[in-house]
């Protein structure tokens, strides 16, 4: 049988600071939800940005669900976490 994927792009913007790719990051794995790929850039000196690419095949989270346990971990910061389905999100930035 297929293993088949669930991908999701999870977005993280913000101030920066210390410890927001590792809460984000153990909060993913404690889901089951592997990360495939990761990007992040510190702009100007001072805004954090992310961007990520994970599978969640292994977890029975749903979309909103990983919302909500992303930013229990970071809710003391000052930070937007979203999360979007893949499929959905190549469909809505075609070219």
């Amino acid at each position: 049988m297929e293993n088949k994927k669930k991908h999701i792009i999870v977005t993280v913007i913000g101030k920066d600071e210390v410890g927001i790719v590792a809460k984000i990051a153990t909060t993913l794995a404690e889901n089951n939800i592997n990360i495939i790929d990761i990007n992040q850039k510190i702009l100007g000196g001072e805004i954090f940005a992310m961007t990520l690419l994970a599978d969640r095949i292994h977890s029975n989270l749903s979309l909103p669900e990983i919302t909500d346990r992303l930013n229990k971990p970071v809710e003391n910061m000052s930070l937007k976490v979203t999360v979007q389905d893949s499929d959905v999100f190549q469909y809505m930035h075609r070219v």
